[in-house]
């Protein structure tokens, strides 16, 4: 049993992960829940957060929390609102807002960063990852990727965002599987040999047409009833059209530089591959790491540290 100087919390719409860190910031302690944002009501949070804490493992309590994600969305624990891009992300503490804890534990919520210029868009969590990248590769600038259910491209400079776009490709790749027609060419096993040619093919025909995206969809169902494609071919090529249109319709901002890919291992890899396809190169960062890089950076602002 060890003593934490203070917890940092990762808040997710489905899930929460938090780490005990000592005063030099190493981790001591880990714990993960399934009490996201999406299932609690404001008065739930307290409770959630006390229960997480509780399975770290530490010999005291700590006295201090610093949280970032969905916490601090409107519909969350406390609204943390928006910094506007282009911003400092140095400047995540001083937009922290900090709920009322029972027992002195000071709790601070990040904000998350929203742009209104070119188009609107919102993201919370990310721009901490963000932050933490520019901790581990304080020089780079340029475009990162960050897969997900809710993809983002953010230009970056060091701390500083620039702009960003977010990309509804996981979810939309579950929902076409899930609710539509395409369901029916996906219902056996999507682990065999040949996903992964339907996933180049579809990759090739998203990076070669992402302006026909939508005509390109129905062709997994096609290619079930004509040529006998397999549910694993059709759920490769599905993957694969959605990333390459992603992909293509960001290409034009890829520099020269590898873009680094902050998610899912798994997820980073099928990107990287895209890319690849394209010329591009990339890199694959550890998103726990940067989450963590990203904490640590954005508690050294807040007051009383």
């Amino acid at each position: 049993m060890q003593s934490g100087a203070w917890v940092a919390v990762d808040w997710g719409t489905s899930n929460l992960r938090a780490w005990a860190l000592d005063g030099d910031g190493s981790v001591i302690g880990t714990a993960s829940s399934d009490k996201g944002m999406g299932k609690l009501t404001p008065d739930a949070f307290p409770g959630a957060l006390t229960e997480t804490i509780g399975q770290l493992g530490l010999a005291n309590a700590p006295d201090e929390v610093l949280i970032c994600g969905m916490a601090g969305a409107r519909q969350g624990w406390l609204e943390a609102p928006y910094l506007e891009a282009p911003t400092d992300l140095k400047d995540l503490a001083a937009g922290a807002v900090h709920p009322e804890m029972a027992g002195g534990l000071r709790v601070s919520i990040l904000p998350g960063v929203c742009q209104r210029h070119g188009s609107d868009d919102v993201m919370r969590g990310e721009e901490t990852q963000l932050l933490g990248l520019a901790a581990i590769s304080p020089d780079y600038s340029g475009l990162v990727c960050m897969p997900g259910t809710h993809s983002k491209w953010a230009k970056v400079s060091g701390t500083k965002i620039e702009s960003f776009s977010t990309a509804m490709t996981g979810e939309m790749f579950d929902l076409l599987k899930t609710h539509s027609v395409l369901r029916h060419s996906l219902q056996g096993d999507l682990t065999t040999a040949d996903r992964d040619d339907g996933f180049v093919y579809g990759a090739s025909k998203g990076l070669e047409h992402p302006e026909n995206l939508i005509g390109q969809l129905f062709a997994a169902r096609a290619s079930a009833l004509l040529s006998g494609r397999s549910s694993a071919w059709c759920a490769g090529y599905l993957s694969g059209l959605l990333i390459g249109s992603e992909i293509a319709g960001n290409r034009s901002k890829i520099g020269y530089d590898p873009v680094p890919l902050i998610g899912s291992h798994n997820l980073c890899a099928l990107y990287a591959r895209v890319l690849g396809m394209t010329g591009a190169s990339s890199r694959i960062v550890n998103v726990t790491d940067v989450m963590l890089a990203g904490l640590k950076a954005a508690r050294t602002g807040i007051a009383g540290v």
